[in-house]
Protein backbone atom coordinates (compact mmCIF):
# COMPACT_ATOMS: atom_id res chain seq x y z
CA UNK A 1 0.00 0.00 0.00
CA UNK A 2 1.42 3.35 -0.92
CA UNK A 3 2.19 6.00 1.52
CA UNK A 4 -0.53 8.56 0.29
CA UNK A 5 -3.12 6.01 1.11
CA UNK A 6 -1.67 4.85 4.98
CA UNK A 7 -0.21 6.26 7.86
CA UNK A 8 3.07 5.58 9.33
CA UNK A 9 3.09 5.13 13.05
CA UNK A 10 6.54 6.86 14.07
CA UNK A 11 6.82 6.30 18.00
CA UNK A 12 6.51 2.82 19.44
CA UNK A 13 2.91 2.10 21.25
CA UNK A 14 2.81 0.07 24.09
CA UNK A 15 0.42 -2.28 22.60
CA UNK A 16 -1.69 -2.95 19.71
CA UNK A 17 -4.99 -2.23 21.51
CA UNK A 18 -4.50 2.11 20.83
CA UNK A 19 -2.49 4.62 18.04
CA UNK A 20 -0.67 6.87 19.79
CA UNK A 21 -0.04 10.53 18.80
CA UNK A 22 3.51 12.43 19.58
CA UNK A 23 3.09 15.36 21.51
CA UNK A 24 4.31 17.79 18.24
CA UNK A 25 2.01 15.91 16.69
CA UNK A 26 -1.14 16.23 19.07
CA UNK A 27 -0.32 20.04 18.53
CA UNK A 28 -0.70 20.44 14.98
CA UNK A 29 -3.87 18.13 15.05
CA UNK A 30 -5.34 20.31 17.43
CA UNK A 31 -4.91 23.15 15.87
CA UNK A 32 -6.69 21.99 11.97
CA UNK A 33 -10.84 23.21 11.17
CA UNK A 34 -11.34 19.73 10.26
CA UNK A 35 -12.90 17.26 13.29
CA UNK A 36 -10.32 14.00 13.47
CA UNK A 37 -10.80 10.62 15.42
CA UNK A 38 -8.45 7.76 16.07
CA UNK A 39 -9.40 4.60 16.52
CA UNK A 40 -7.67 1.20 17.56
CA UNK A 41 -8.62 -2.01 16.32
CA UNK A 42 -11.26 -2.42 18.40
CA UNK A 43 -13.05 0.13 16.68
CA UNK A 44 -12.49 2.69 20.52
CA UNK A 45 -11.63 5.95 20.41
CA UNK A 46 -8.30 7.07 21.51
CA UNK A 47 -8.01 10.51 20.01
CA UNK A 48 -10.24 13.43 19.85
CA UNK A 49 -9.29 16.95 18.71
CA UNK A 50 -11.00 19.81 19.36
CA UNK A 51 -12.82 20.87 15.91
CA UNK A 52 -14.37 17.06 16.17
CA UNK A 53 -15.64 18.21 20.17
CA UNK A 54 -17.05 21.34 18.66
CA UNK A 55 -19.05 20.11 15.66
CA UNK A 56 -20.58 17.07 17.50
CA UNK A 57 -20.80 18.46 20.87
CA UNK A 58 -19.58 15.30 22.54
CA UNK A 59 -16.49 16.39 24.50
CA UNK A 60 -13.08 14.04 24.49
CA UNK A 61 -13.90 12.73 27.73
CA UNK A 62 -17.25 11.46 26.67
CA UNK A 63 -15.68 9.74 23.97
CA UNK A 64 -12.51 8.12 24.43
CA UNK A 65 -12.54 4.48 24.68
CA UNK A 66 -15.96 4.27 23.33
CA UNK A 67 -17.59 2.99 20.27
CA UNK A 68 -17.98 6.15 18.39
CA UNK A 69 -20.36 4.32 15.18
CA UNK A 70 -23.11 4.14 18.17
CA UNK A 71 -22.61 8.06 18.99
CA UNK A 72 -22.04 9.67 15.36
CA UNK A 73 -23.01 7.02 12.68
CA UNK A 74 -26.00 5.09 13.82
CA UNK A 75 -28.97 5.65 11.48
CA UNK A 76 -29.02 7.15 7.56
CA UNK A 77 -29.92 10.16 6.46
CA UNK A 78 -33.75 8.70 6.33
CA UNK A 79 -33.85 7.53 9.37
CA UNK A 80 -33.24 3.49 9.00
CA UNK A 81 -30.57 1.66 11.24
CA UNK A 82 -26.75 2.17 10.02
CA UNK A 83 -24.81 -1.57 11.22
CA UNK A 84 -21.40 -0.94 12.14
CA UNK A 85 -20.45 -3.71 9.80
CA UNK A 86 -21.24 -1.42 7.58
CA UNK A 87 -19.39 1.39 8.25
CA UNK A 88 -16.79 2.50 5.65
CA UNK A 89 -14.75 3.95 8.87
CA UNK A 90 -15.21 0.02 10.79
CA UNK A 91 -14.11 -1.36 7.43
CA UNK A 92 -10.74 0.19 7.15
CA UNK A 93 -10.19 -1.23 10.69
CA UNK A 94 -10.96 -4.89 9.02
CA UNK A 95 -9.40 -4.22 5.45
CA UNK A 96 -6.67 -1.54 5.57
CA UNK A 97 -8.37 0.48 2.55
CA UNK A 98 -8.50 4.04 2.69
CA UNK A 99 -12.22 5.11 2.09
CA UNK A 100 -13.74 8.75 1.29
CA UNK A 101 -16.83 9.35 2.11
CA UNK A 102 -19.32 12.75 1.29
CA UNK A 103 -22.97 11.13 1.29
CA UNK A 104 -23.87 10.39 4.78
CA UNK A 105 -24.29 12.50 8.37
CA UNK A 106 -23.02 12.17 11.52
CA UNK A 107 -25.14 12.91 14.62
CA UNK A 108 -24.71 15.12 17.45
CA UNK A 109 -25.22 15.13 21.14
CA UNK A 110 -28.10 17.09 20.94
CA UNK A 111 -29.92 14.61 18.38
CA UNK A 112 -29.47 16.73 15.43
CA UNK A 113 -27.58 15.83 12.29
CA UNK A 114 -24.99 17.65 9.68
CA UNK A 115 -23.85 16.21 6.45
CA UNK A 116 -19.84 15.44 6.08
CA UNK A 117 -17.29 14.47 4.02
CA UNK A 118 -14.70 11.98 5.76
CA UNK A 119 -12.00 10.00 4.87
CA UNK A 120 -10.78 7.01 7.14
CA UNK A 121 -7.10 6.62 6.39
CA UNK A 122 -5.06 3.25 8.09
CA UNK A 123 -2.64 3.67 11.06
CA UNK A 124 0.18 1.28 9.93
CA UNK A 125 4.09 0.23 12.47
CA UNK A 126 6.65 -1.85 11.23
CA UNK A 127 4.18 -2.76 8.23
CA UNK A 128 1.39 -3.79 10.51
CA UNK A 129 -2.63 -2.06 10.77
CA UNK A 130 -2.82 -0.89 14.29
CA UNK A 131 -5.69 1.55 13.85
CA UNK A 132 -7.42 4.31 11.85
CA UNK A 133 -7.78 7.94 11.99
CA UNK A 134 -10.80 9.29 10.49
CA UNK A 135 -11.30 13.28 9.15
CA UNK A 136 -14.43 15.00 8.87
CA UNK A 137 -15.92 17.92 8.04
CA UNK A 138 -19.31 19.56 7.73
CA UNK A 139 -21.17 20.26 4.57
CA UNK A 140 -23.98 21.42 5.55
CA UNK A 141 -23.32 24.58 3.69
CA UNK A 142 -22.15 23.31 0.48
CA UNK A 143 -25.22 20.76 0.78
CA UNK A 144 -27.81 24.21 1.44
CA UNK A 145 -26.08 25.98 -1.73
CA UNK A 146 -26.30 22.77 -4.03
CA UNK A 147 -29.77 22.23 -3.01
CA UNK A 148 -31.02 25.46 -3.50
CA UNK A 149 -29.00 25.58 -6.70
CA UNK A 150 -30.79 22.54 -7.27
CA UNK A 151 -34.11 24.00 -7.13
CA UNK A 152 -33.60 26.93 -8.87
CA UNK A 153 -32.38 25.26 -12.10
CA UNK A 154 -35.38 22.77 -11.63
CA UNK A 155 -37.74 26.14 -11.28
CA UNK A 156 -35.92 27.64 -14.64
CA UNK A 157 -36.65 24.56 -16.15
CA UNK A 158 -40.04 24.52 -15.32
CA UNK A 159 -40.56 27.99 -16.58
CA UNK A 160 -38.64 27.95 -19.61
CA UNK A 161 -41.10 24.76 -20.79
CA UNK A 162 -43.99 26.39 -19.89
CA UNK A 163 -42.74 29.92 -21.65
CA UNK A 164 -41.84 27.66 -24.69
CA UNK A 165 -45.14 26.01 -24.96
CA UNK A 166 -46.61 29.32 -24.53
CA UNK A 167 -44.82 30.96 -27.30
CA UNK A 168 -45.29 27.97 -29.55
CA UNK A 169 -49.27 28.69 -28.82
CA UNK A 170 -48.92 32.31 -29.34
CA UNK A 171 -46.73 31.33 -33.19
CA UNK A 172 -49.33 29.52 -33.89
CA UNK A 173 -52.34 31.67 -33.29
CA UNK A 174 -50.71 34.47 -34.67
CA UNK A 175 -49.79 31.95 -38.12
CA UNK A 176 -53.45 31.26 -38.28
CA UNK A 177 -54.37 34.42 -38.13
CA UNK A 178 -52.15 36.49 -40.13
CA UNK A 179 -49.42 34.06 -42.05
CA UNK A 180 -45.73 34.63 -42.03
CA UNK A 181 -43.40 37.37 -42.15
CA UNK A 182 -41.43 38.00 -45.73
CA UNK A 183 -38.19 39.09 -43.76
CA UNK A 184 -35.22 36.94 -44.50
CA UNK A 185 -33.11 35.46 -42.30
CA UNK A 186 -32.21 32.70 -39.23
CA UNK A 187 -29.83 34.96 -36.51
CA UNK A 188 -31.63 35.52 -33.01
CA UNK A 189 -31.43 39.10 -34.32
CA UNK A 190 -34.02 38.13 -36.89
CA UNK A 191 -35.72 36.22 -35.15
CA UNK A 192 -36.79 38.34 -31.93
CA UNK A 193 -37.87 41.07 -34.68
CA UNK A 194 -39.92 38.78 -36.77
CA UNK A 195 -41.15 37.75 -33.24
CA UNK A 196 -41.97 41.51 -32.25
CA UNK A 197 -43.39 42.51 -35.61
CA UNK A 198 -46.02 39.71 -35.26
CA UNK A 199 -47.03 40.77 -31.32
CA UNK A 200 -47.51 44.64 -32.46
CA UNK A 201 -49.08 43.93 -36.23
CA UNK A 202 -52.57 43.21 -34.64
CA UNK A 203 -52.63 46.09 -32.77
CA UNK A 204 -53.23 49.96 -33.30
CA UNK A 205 -49.72 51.23 -31.14
CA UNK A 206 -47.61 53.34 -33.20
CA UNK A 207 -44.73 51.73 -34.17
CA UNK A 208 -41.21 53.73 -34.50
CA UNK A 209 -38.32 51.86 -36.58
CA UNK A 210 -34.79 52.72 -36.34
CA UNK A 211 -32.13 51.45 -38.09
CA UNK A 212 -29.33 52.16 -40.48
CA UNK A 213 -29.92 52.74 -44.39
CA UNK A 214 -30.34 49.74 -46.54
CA UNK A 215 -31.38 47.79 -43.22
CA UNK A 216 -34.84 47.11 -44.51
CA UNK A 217 -36.96 49.49 -42.92
CA UNK A 218 -39.39 49.92 -45.39
CA UNK A 219 -40.25 45.68 -45.42
CA UNK A 220 -40.52 45.84 -41.91
CA UNK A 221 -43.31 48.55 -41.83
CA UNK A 222 -44.85 46.80 -44.71
CA UNK A 223 -44.98 43.22 -43.04
CA UNK A 224 -46.27 45.23 -39.89
CA UNK A 225 -49.52 46.11 -41.96
CA UNK A 226 -49.80 42.52 -44.00
CA UNK A 227 -50.12 40.81 -40.65
CA UNK A 228 -52.48 43.04 -39.27
CA UNK A 229 -56.02 43.77 -39.36
CA UNK A 230 -56.25 46.64 -41.75
CA UNK A 231 -54.27 44.07 -44.94
CA UNK A 232 -57.24 44.77 -47.08
CA UNK A 233 -56.78 48.47 -46.17
CA UNK A 234 -54.45 50.68 -48.15
CA UNK A 235 -51.03 50.79 -46.78
CA UNK A 236 -49.62 54.59 -47.98
CA UNK A 237 -45.77 55.36 -47.70
CA UNK A 238 -44.33 58.81 -47.77
CA UNK A 239 -40.69 59.68 -47.50
CA UNK A 240 -40.35 62.79 -45.44
CA UNK A 241 -36.56 63.23 -46.96
CA UNK A 242 -37.71 63.20 -50.53
CA UNK A 243 -39.90 66.75 -49.94
CA UNK A 244 -39.06 70.41 -49.18
CA UNK A 245 -40.72 71.09 -46.28
CA UNK A 246 -43.63 73.31 -48.37
CA UNK A 247 -44.01 70.19 -50.63
CA UNK A 248 -43.88 68.07 -47.62
CA UNK A 249 -46.68 69.76 -45.90
CA UNK A 250 -48.96 69.44 -48.82
CA UNK A 251 -48.33 66.07 -49.83
CA UNK A 252 -49.01 64.94 -46.11
CA UNK A 253 -52.43 67.00 -45.38
CA UNK A 254 -53.51 67.30 -48.95
CA UNK A 255 -54.51 71.25 -50.13
CA UNK A 256 -57.41 73.35 -51.47
CA UNK A 257 -56.94 74.93 -54.92
CA UNK A 258 -55.60 78.05 -54.63
CA UNK A 259 -53.58 77.43 -51.51
CA UNK A 260 -50.22 78.41 -52.96
CA UNK A 261 -49.16 79.04 -56.27
CA UNK A 262 -48.92 75.98 -58.85
CA UNK A 263 -52.28 74.48 -56.62
CA UNK A 264 -54.36 74.42 -59.18
CA UNK A 265 -56.85 71.71 -57.98
CA UNK A 266 -57.81 70.07 -54.80
CA UNK A 267 -55.56 67.29 -53.78
CA UNK A 268 -55.81 65.08 -51.06
CA UNK A 269 -53.17 64.28 -49.25
CA UNK A 270 -51.61 61.18 -47.76
CA UNK A 271 -53.15 61.18 -44.69
CA UNK A 272 -56.51 61.14 -46.10
CA UNK A 273 -55.76 58.31 -48.65
CA UNK A 274 -54.35 55.85 -45.86
CA UNK A 275 -57.73 56.51 -43.98
CA UNK A 276 -58.29 53.33 -42.05
CA UNK A 277 -55.25 51.91 -43.52
CA UNK A 278 -51.49 51.84 -42.35
CA UNK A 279 -49.30 55.29 -42.96
CA UNK A 280 -45.46 54.95 -43.29
CA UNK A 281 -43.44 57.91 -43.00
CA UNK A 282 -39.95 57.00 -43.47
CA UNK A 283 -37.19 59.34 -42.38
CA UNK A 284 -39.79 60.94 -40.15
CA UNK A 285 -36.80 62.70 -38.60
CA UNK A 286 -36.66 65.17 -41.94
CA UNK A 287 -39.77 67.00 -40.70
CA UNK A 288 -39.40 70.55 -39.88
CA UNK A 289 -41.09 71.42 -36.52
CA UNK A 290 -43.92 73.25 -38.45
CA UNK A 291 -44.91 69.77 -39.56
CA UNK A 292 -43.96 67.86 -36.29
CA UNK A 293 -46.75 70.27 -34.61
CA UNK A 294 -49.51 69.12 -37.59
CA UNK A 295 -48.24 65.40 -36.78
CA UNK A 296 -48.65 65.66 -33.43
CA UNK A 297 -52.09 67.31 -33.55
CA UNK A 298 -53.03 64.25 -35.96
CA UNK A 299 -51.82 61.57 -33.83
CA UNK A 300 -53.55 63.23 -30.66
CA UNK A 301 -56.62 64.38 -32.32
CA UNK A 302 -57.06 61.99 -35.65
CA UNK A 303 -57.78 64.88 -37.69
CA UNK A 304 -55.85 67.09 -39.63
CA UNK A 305 -56.85 70.34 -42.31
CA UNK A 306 -55.67 70.57 -45.73
CA UNK A 307 -53.30 73.08 -46.72
CA UNK A 308 -55.37 76.31 -47.46
CA UNK A 309 -58.48 75.30 -45.43
CA UNK A 310 -60.39 75.65 -42.11
CA UNK A 311 -62.04 72.03 -42.66
CA UNK A 312 -61.43 69.58 -40.15
CA UNK A 313 -60.91 66.22 -41.26
CA UNK A 314 -61.38 62.95 -39.44
CA UNK A 315 -59.09 59.88 -40.03
CA UNK A 316 -58.52 56.80 -39.26
CA UNK A 317 -54.91 55.73 -39.57
CA UNK A 318 -52.44 53.37 -38.12
CA UNK A 319 -49.32 55.07 -37.99
CA UNK A 320 -45.62 53.68 -38.64
CA UNK A 321 -42.45 55.58 -38.81
CA UNK A 322 -38.49 55.13 -39.08
CA UNK A 323 -35.20 56.56 -39.20
CA UNK A 324 -31.58 55.96 -39.45
CA UNK A 325 -31.27 58.86 -37.09
CA UNK A 326 -31.07 58.99 -33.34
CA UNK A 327 -34.31 60.58 -32.13
CA UNK A 328 -33.54 61.38 -28.52
CA UNK A 329 -30.14 62.60 -30.07
CA UNK A 330 -32.28 64.92 -32.35
CA UNK A 331 -34.60 65.99 -29.59
CA UNK A 332 -31.86 67.13 -27.14
CA UNK A 333 -30.07 68.99 -30.60
CA UNK A 334 -33.83 70.74 -30.51
CA UNK A 335 -34.50 69.43 -33.81
CA UNK A 336 -37.57 67.12 -33.54
CA UNK A 337 -40.07 67.57 -30.48
CA UNK A 338 -40.14 65.30 -27.43
CA UNK A 339 -43.34 65.42 -27.27
CA UNK A 340 -44.10 64.06 -30.61
CA UNK A 341 -41.33 61.49 -29.90
CA UNK A 342 -42.89 59.54 -26.99
CA UNK A 343 -46.20 59.78 -29.52
CA UNK A 344 -44.29 57.76 -32.03
CA UNK A 345 -41.80 55.79 -29.61
CA UNK A 346 -44.73 53.79 -28.52
CA UNK A 347 -43.75 50.33 -30.01
CA UNK A 348 -39.92 50.86 -30.89
CA UNK A 349 -37.81 48.10 -33.05
CA UNK A 350 -34.22 48.25 -34.10
CA UNK A 351 -33.46 46.49 -37.69
CA UNK A 352 -30.12 44.89 -37.00
CA UNK A 353 -27.51 45.91 -39.55
CA UNK A 354 -26.03 43.10 -42.03
CA UNK A 355 -22.65 43.07 -40.44
CA UNK A 356 -24.52 41.92 -37.10
CA UNK A 357 -25.95 38.79 -38.58
CA UNK A 358 -23.69 37.51 -41.23
CA UNK A 359 -24.90 34.28 -40.84
CA UNK A 360 -28.05 35.30 -42.58
CA UNK A 361 -26.25 36.09 -45.44
CA UNK A 362 -26.83 32.45 -47.62
CA UNK A 363 -30.28 32.91 -47.10
CA UNK A 364 -30.72 36.43 -48.11
CA UNK A 365 -28.50 35.26 -51.21
CA UNK A 366 -30.93 32.46 -51.83
CA UNK A 367 -34.01 35.01 -51.43
CA UNK A 368 -32.69 37.89 -53.76
CA UNK A 369 -31.22 35.17 -56.27
CA UNK A 370 -34.70 34.12 -56.43
CA UNK A 371 -36.23 37.43 -57.36
CA UNK A 372 -33.32 38.25 -59.80
CA UNK A 373 -34.21 35.46 -61.62
CA UNK A 374 -37.79 36.45 -62.33
CA UNK A 375 -36.56 39.94 -62.82
CA UNK A 376 -33.39 39.44 -65.34
CA UNK A 377 -34.74 36.20 -66.53
CA UNK A 378 -32.06 34.52 -65.68
CA UNK A 379 -31.52 30.73 -64.03
CA UNK A 380 -28.72 31.54 -61.19
CA UNK A 381 -28.26 28.29 -58.75
CA UNK A 382 -26.80 30.35 -56.15
CA UNK A 383 -23.22 32.05 -55.15
CA UNK A 384 -19.60 29.52 -55.32
CA UNK A 385 -18.32 28.34 -51.86
CA UNK A 386 -15.87 31.00 -52.51
CA UNK A 387 -18.10 33.95 -53.38
CA UNK A 388 -19.95 33.49 -50.31
CA UNK A 389 -16.98 33.34 -48.86
CA UNK A 390 -15.92 36.37 -49.92
CA UNK A 391 -19.89 37.93 -48.58
CA UNK A 392 -19.70 36.70 -45.10
CA UNK A 393 -15.97 37.70 -44.96
CA UNK A 394 -17.38 41.67 -45.55
CA UNK A 395 -18.12 44.92 -43.26
CA UNK A 396 -21.45 45.52 -45.08
CA UNK A 397 -21.63 49.56 -44.69
CA UNK A 398 -24.56 49.81 -47.35
CA UNK A 399 -26.55 46.79 -45.52
CA UNK A 400 -28.84 44.53 -47.36
CA UNK A 401 -29.21 47.09 -50.23
CA UNK A 402 -25.54 46.85 -51.01
CA UNK A 403 -26.08 43.01 -51.23
CA UNK A 404 -28.90 43.28 -53.58
CA UNK A 405 -26.97 46.00 -55.18
CA UNK A 406 -24.06 43.12 -55.83
CA UNK A 407 -25.87 40.01 -56.70
CA UNK A 408 -27.87 41.89 -59.55
CA UNK A 409 -24.51 43.39 -61.23
CA UNK A 410 -23.16 40.28 -61.06
CA UNK A 411 -26.07 38.21 -61.93
CA UNK A 412 -26.17 40.63 -65.05
CA UNK A 413 -22.59 40.23 -65.97
CA UNK A 414 -22.76 36.10 -65.21
CA UNK A 415 -22.11 33.77 -68.32
CA UNK A 416 -22.81 30.79 -66.24
CA UNK A 417 -25.50 29.78 -63.34
CA UNK A 418 -23.22 30.06 -60.53
CA UNK A 419 -22.28 33.66 -59.56
CA UNK A 420 -18.30 34.53 -58.95
CA UNK A 421 -18.11 36.84 -56.15
CA UNK A 422 -14.44 38.62 -56.11
CA UNK A 423 -13.34 39.77 -52.81
CA UNK A 424 -14.93 43.04 -51.61
CA UNK A 425 -12.85 45.90 -50.52
CA UNK A 426 -13.37 46.92 -46.75
CA UNK A 427 -13.81 50.47 -46.04
CA UNK A 428 -12.70 52.24 -43.33
CA UNK A 429 -11.17 55.36 -41.94
CA UNK A 430 -10.34 54.00 -38.53
CA UNK A 431 -6.93 54.67 -37.37
CA UNK A 432 -5.91 51.16 -36.22
CA UNK A 433 -6.65 50.25 -39.89
CA UNK A 434 -3.72 52.11 -41.37
CA UNK A 435 -1.63 50.69 -38.43
CA UNK A 436 1.37 47.82 -39.95
CA UNK A 437 0.63 44.83 -38.02
CA UNK A 438 2.46 41.17 -38.36
CA UNK A 439 1.08 38.69 -40.52
CA UNK A 440 -0.21 36.74 -37.39
CA UNK A 441 -1.78 39.97 -36.33
CA UNK A 442 -3.85 40.02 -38.93
CA UNK A 443 -4.55 36.66 -39.27
CA UNK A 444 -5.44 36.44 -35.84
CA UNK A 445 -7.52 39.46 -35.87
CA UNK A 446 -9.74 37.86 -38.83
CA UNK A 447 -10.44 34.86 -37.30
CA UNK A 448 -11.65 36.65 -33.94
CA UNK A 449 -14.03 38.84 -36.60
CA UNK A 450 -15.76 35.69 -38.29
CA UNK A 451 -16.19 33.91 -35.29
CA UNK A 452 -17.86 36.91 -33.25
CA UNK A 453 -20.23 37.75 -36.73
CA UNK A 454 -20.97 33.92 -36.08
CA UNK A 455 -21.25 33.45 -32.94
CA UNK A 456 -18.33 31.48 -32.48
CA UNK A 457 -19.38 28.72 -33.88
CA UNK A 458 -16.69 26.99 -35.65
CA UNK A 459 -17.60 24.15 -37.38
CA UNK A 460 -20.69 23.30 -39.89
CA UNK A 461 -21.83 25.25 -42.87
CA UNK A 462 -22.73 27.82 -41.35
CA UNK A 463 -19.75 28.11 -39.35
CA UNK A 464 -16.75 30.00 -39.51
CA UNK A 465 -14.49 27.00 -40.51
CA UNK A 466 -16.92 26.93 -44.10
CA UNK A 467 -16.61 30.78 -44.00
CA UNK A 468 -12.34 30.83 -43.64
CA UNK A 469 -12.55 28.04 -46.62
CA UNK A 470 -10.65 25.55 -43.62
CA UNK A 471 -11.22 21.96 -42.16
CA UNK A 472 -12.60 22.72 -38.48
CA UNK A 473 -10.03 20.47 -36.95
CA UNK A 474 -7.17 23.58 -38.90
CA UNK A 475 -9.17 25.97 -37.84
CA UNK A 476 -8.87 25.06 -33.93
CA UNK A 477 -5.39 24.36 -34.65
CA UNK A 478 -4.77 27.75 -35.47
CA UNK A 479 -6.91 29.31 -32.58
CA UNK A 480 -4.53 27.63 -30.28
CA UNK A 481 -1.30 28.64 -31.71
CA UNK A 482 -2.78 32.07 -31.97
CA UNK A 483 -4.51 32.29 -28.21
CA UNK A 484 -7.32 32.94 -29.81
CA UNK A 485 -10.39 31.98 -27.02
CA UNK A 486 -13.79 32.97 -26.60
CA UNK A 487 -15.10 35.64 -24.24
CA UNK A 488 -16.37 33.97 -20.84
Amino acid sequence: MSSKHKITAMNTAPSNSHVDFLPENKLLLNAVGEGIYGFDLNGNAVFINPAAERMTGWSAEELLGKNIHNCHHHSHADGSHYPQEECPIYNTLHDGIAREISHELFWRKDGSSFPVHYTSTPVYKANKLIGVVAIFRDISIQKQTEDSLRQALEQVQALSEKLASENDYLHTELESHTGDVNISGDSPLIQRLIQQIKLVANTNSTVLISGENGTGKELVARNIHKLSNRSDKPLVCVNCAAFSPTLLESELFGHEKGAYTGATARRKGRFELAHQGTLFLDEVAELSLEAQSKLLRVIQEQEFERVGSSTSIKVDIRLVTASHHDLLKRVEQGLFRMDLYYRLNVFPLHVPPLRERLSDIPTLVSHIVAGLNKKLGKKIKGVSKKGLSNLMSYAWPGNVRELQNILERQSILAQGHVLQIPTLAQQTDTPAAHTLLTLEQVEASHIRYCLKQLNWRISGPNGAASLLGLPASTLRSRMKKLNIRRPS
